[in-house]
């Protein structure tokens, strides 16, 4: 297969991917192949590709945020060493045929203190998918079938992409708010704190619930803008004071 594999980190000024061809992976015990139809680029890719996260494994093809075919399921595709508690989706018998996403998390040990809470993302023995495992920059991807999600068929590959990383953690941080346990999202008020790709889904996710949405930036020319046309009830730099609230949630 081909696939833009990263040897050596450096500047993406410095084109330090490649194009290469490679042989083509093959699942092994609780994994997928995955035949890659859209892969996003997050700001955690050009961490790898520049070194400002150490190299786990060299050489690596990054990115994380893929949407793809299952081609292929490898032996026990349901392994039993992984905490059922995470909020995932789990694997359908065959998963051959269908279309997925794979996000950063590739995998997690199950044993230890974070995954025996609920908290895998903090898993002391995690695998990341495009650091210490091949990524979706290529043909052809290797993935854990418990750590797919099976992708709607409203959303294109295009805007599925983007929603298995940004989507994902802004996702999450609603949930936190545990809005939904106490009184619901009308009326309530929302604060976010920076504006990328997290953010902007947040925003449109609580307005749908009726929550007002107050958006600090320090970026004035294009996230506060955004923020604005999203329909932020306040928008201003990270450092000035909101508005006061006239209720609290």
């Amino acid at each position: 297969m081909n696939g833009a594999q990263l040897s050596r980190p450096g500047p993406v000024g410095e084109h330090p991917l490649r194009w290469v061809e490679i042989p083509s992976p093959r699942p092994g015990p609780g994994e997928i192949l995955v035949k890659v139809r859209a892969c996003g680029v997050c700001r955690t890719d050009l961490h790898v590709v520049e070194g400002d996260l150490p190299p786990r494994r060299t050489p690596i093809i990054p990115g994380h945020q893929i949407v793809g075919i299952v081609e292929e399921m490898g032996p026990g595709t349901i392994p039993t060493n992984v905490a059922d508690s995470a909020p995932r989706a789990a694997p359908a018998p065959s998963l051959v045929g269908k279309r997925v996403g794979v996000a950063w998390l590739y995998s997690t040990c199950g044993a230890c203190r974070f995954c025996g809470i609920g908290r895998e993302n903090l898993c002391e023995r995690a695998e990341f998918t495009g650091w210490t495992v091949d990524g979706g920059f290529a043909e052809l991807a290797v993935a854990r079938a418990d750590f797919v999600y099976e992708i709607p068929a409203g959303f294109s590959d295009l805007e599925a992409a983007p929603l298995l990383c940004a989507g994902i953690i802004g996702f999450r941080a609603l949930r936190q708010t545990e809005l939904d346990a106490r009184g619901g999202w009308r009326g309530a008020k929302v604060g976010i704190y920076g504006f990328g790709a997290a953010g902007h889904v947040a925003i449109q996710l609580a307005r749908a619930r009726g929550a007002e949405v107050f958006v600090c930036t320090r970026d004035r020319e294009r996230h506060q803008s955004l923020a604005r046309e999203l329909g932020a009830a306040w928008v201003g730099g990270a450092s000035d004071p909101p508005p006061p609230c006239s209720t609290r949630r």
